[in-house]
């Protein structure tokens, strides 16, 4: 869950939360107001009551001792009050116990006014006796008035003492959950801001320890795992960063070992041209000579071999057309049937639209030179190598092939891999010791950026065959060059 996700939902939980809570606290709250209210309400109108009664009989009586429009107006007044009352204390009702009371207390405020109406007519109509005789029971009437509805708050108190009791418990019971409430809220509240605060600054603290650790080197350090948060994208970013760095430093490593080949091969060039232009020259001298001793033989073979050296030295460090590979290729083979004349048959299949792609030079002479050294040098007859081309659309298939010894399979590992040091197996007293071969195959490594270019099939006594597997459209990279220390 993203932490936007998480503030947006547990935030306004926790508040609905709290909010419902609040409302059902005010919900309780306002029942017991309710109860409360309705309690002291009667009260208060029988209260109330009984004082209109006692001022409605005053203004009468006023009336009658100062018989006036005013007075009479306010005796009116008080006599329409008290009405009122009487209606309003009918329709609130009593406590039930206090039915027939409250009926009885309603009935004596009807008497009440009736006399009070009756004692202001006579009064008007100038029956002063009469009038004296109503007044007389009305201040009587009130008397009971008074009485009853003394008698009527003590019921209603009596009644609802237990009311009271129990709203006293409700108000205590309520401090008590409200108390409760704030505690339990205080509470969620510290957990889910811990919660969110870790789930955010755990994986920035692991996030922080990381980068420390690979600002120290390490590229493997323990990244927070899990999580679907925004900080497990940035986890995520880092991780793929890191990739991205260790790619980097792979391609610099192979950068720099392509770099100190080159740098290597110069000094081994270096070192094999111990005044190569006077050895050209000298080689010229001795096929002039052997033309005029009429040795045509001998002067073809020191022309080859003068090819032969000048290629090898003057093609270090660049790539070279398949064609001038396989003429220098030839040049080498036109020495070694010199040397081993019809013991050895070399065969070519050569596709013609292949010879225009380029390829890393010395590529395929150490090959073939393994195969005259390794493959076929203790056949006293029957020999064959044979190299052939096949140009394809996505990769130029070269395969060099010998009847020869073969090789066992921990040789052939060995010639794939290129970390591994050659096993004993092979034989030291050779001039090569493969070395060469396995150069051949680290360079294509290094220049086309792949490790499958390679294929080598061999069993003992069933000969070897090599393919190279050379890129369409890939012009590889000019600064690796051969290493011809076979």
């Amino acid at each position: 869950m993203s932490i936007r996700s998480k503030l947006l939902i547990f935030i306004p939980l926790l508040v609905l939360l709290m909010n419902l809570v609040t409302y059902f606290l005010f919900q309780s709250g306002t029942i017991v107001q309710d109860s409360y209210d309705l309690i002291m309400g009667r009260i208060l109108k029988y209260k109330e009551t009984t004082g209109a009664s006692e001022d409605s009989l005053k203004a009468v009586y006023s009336y009658l001792l100062h018989p006036a429009e005013d007075s009479k107006e306010q005796a009116t007044r008080k006599l329409t009050y008290l009405s009122g009352l009487h209606s309003s204390l009918v329709d609130t009702g009593a406590a039930p116990p206090l039915t027939s009371s409250l009926t009885g207390y309603g009935n004596m405020i009807r008497t009440l006014l009736s006399l009070e109406q009756q004692t202001l007519a006579a009064a008007e109509n100038g029956k002063a006796s009469e009038a004296f005789g109503h007044y007389l029971e009305a201040e009587r009437t009130v008397s009971f008035i008074r009485d009853e509805g003394q008698r009527l708050v003590e019921g209603e108190l009596d009644h609802y003492r237990p009311v009271f009791r129990s709203i006293q418990a409700e108000n205590a019971r309520l401090y008590k959950l409200g108390v409760a409430v704030f505690a339990l809220g205080t509470t969620l509240s510290v957990v889910v801001a811990v919660w969110i605060s870790r789930s955010i600054t755990v994986p920035v603290s692991a996030l922080v320890r990381s980068a420390k650790s690979v600002s120290r080197g390490n590229l493997d350090p323990d990244l927070p795992a899990g999580g679907k948060d925004e900080l497990a994208a940035l986890s995520g970013a880092f991780t793929g960063m890191l990739a991205g760095l260790k790619e980097s430093i792979a391609k610099d490593r192979d950068i720099a070992e392509k770099e100190r080949l080159v740098k290597t091969l110069e000094l081994q060039a270096l070192q094999s041209q111990i005044n190569p232009h006077f050895l050209y020259n000298t080689l010229n001298a001795l096929s002039k000579l052997a033309l005029l001793e009429e040795a045509e033989q001998t002067s073809d073979l020191i022309v080859s071999m003068s090819n032969f050296m000048r290629y090898n030295l003057q093609n270090l460090d660049r790539q070279v057309p398949l064609r001038n590979e396989l003429e220098h290729v030839k040049e080498y083979i036109r020495l070694q049937q010199t040397r081993f004349r019809d013991r050895v048959t070399f065969l070519l299949d050569i596709d013609e639209k292949a010879l225009d792609i380029r390829v890393p030079s010395l590529t395929i002479q150490p090959i073939i030179e393994n195969a005259f050294i390794h493959g076929t040098g203790h056949m006293e007859s029957g020999a064959v190598i044979s190299l052939s081309v096949y140009s394809g659309v996505s990769a130029t298939k070269i395969v060099i092939h010998d009847n020869g010894i073969g090789m066992t399979e921990n040789i052939r590992a060995s010639l794939l891999n290129r970390t591994q040091e050659p096993p004993a197996e092979v034989p030291l007293q050779a001039p090569s010791t493969g070395l060469g071969t396995r150069n051949v195959f680290r360079r294509l490594e290094l220049v086309y950026g792949r490790t499958d270019l390679v294929q080598i099939a061999s069993e003992p006594g069933k000969g070897t065959t090599v393919v190279l597997n050379i890129p369409a459209g890939r012009s590889g990279m000019s600064s690796v060059s051969a290493d011809d220390s076979r």
